[in-house]
């Protein structure tokens, strides 16, 4: 099966996670945290795109960037994923994937989602019991905003002004809302998932909140109007109907 295309950003911002494989760890030691924030600084300096936001865990990263032309993210990420899968495999003796499918990305497309966005980010360590204070974890750029290090990767400006022109009032409205603990989840789902959610909860609309797998046990009348409706006022396509409702192709070309 093919994969599904990308959700592109209008902003050209994007939220990222790459696991490892099985959700094996793809840092052994410090010095592979090092490894891929230096090869973060030099795909940055090749492609021009801005990091606002990084969280390296043991098995997994997030990250928060902007690309510079519509697109460009798809090679930057082959770019970072292929250059630490091979450094790693080279220094652990190891061969085949490292990471688990294909990276997750997600757009962000407004003020109060990237605010709250970075906010869980960073508490990534703090949610998982690694540290007591955000501070306290160094493979995250949250030390970036606050001790504003010269040999930061991340591009911290973009998000002190959002917060507040004065710089140290900005600052401090950063710490501030670190310090509340972020209550949303900002686990990416691919697009194939989001678009099985969508259509199942249209169908439960339709039958009244009922799940969509008893579709064909309602009247055939009843359940033609409803394939109708999903297929040609909702939009979605007859594979779609089909893994939602358990009704097959035939059917609904029939029914259409």
């Amino acid at each position: 099966m093919s994969r599904m295309p990308r959700e592109l950003s209008k902003t050209g911002l994007y939220h990222i996670i790459f696991r490892g494989l099985n959700r094996q760890n793809i840092f052994e030691e410090e010095s592979d945290f090092i490894i891929l924030k230096d090869i973060l600084r030099k795909t940055k300096e090749q492609n021009a795109y801005n990091i606002y936001a990084y969280c390296l865990m043991s098995n997994h990263v997030h990250l928060f960037i902007e690309e510079n032309q519509t697109g460009d993210i798809s090679y930057i990420m082959h770019r970072i994923l292929t250059k630490y899968a091979s450094w790693y495999n080279k220094k652990y003796m190891r061969s085949g994937s490292l990471f688990g499918n294909r990276y997750k990305s997600q757009p962000v497309e407004n003020d109060g989602y990237l605010l709250s966005l970075l906010r869980y980010i960073h508490q990534n360590p703090l949610q998982a019991g690694i540290v007591k204070e955000i501070i306290q974890y160094k493979w995250s750029s949250y030390p970036d905003y606050i001790r504003r290090s010269k040999n930061g990767i991340t591009d911290t400006e973009f998000i002190i002004e959002i917060l507040s022109r004065n710089k140290g009032e900005a600052r401090i409205s950063f710490i501030d809302f670190h310090n509340e603990i972020e209550k949303d989840s900002f686990d990416i789902i691919d697009s194939r998932k989001r678009s099985e959610e969508k259509i199942r909860r249209r169908i439960m609309t339709l039958l009244d909140g009922k799940e969509p797998h008893i579709i064909g046990s309602v009247p055939k009348e009843e359940r033609n109007n409803i394939i109708k409706i999903l297929r040609v006022r909702e939009g979605f396509s007859i594979r779609e109907i089909e893994r939602a409702t358990g009704i097959s192709r035939g059917i609904i070309s029939r029914i259409m």
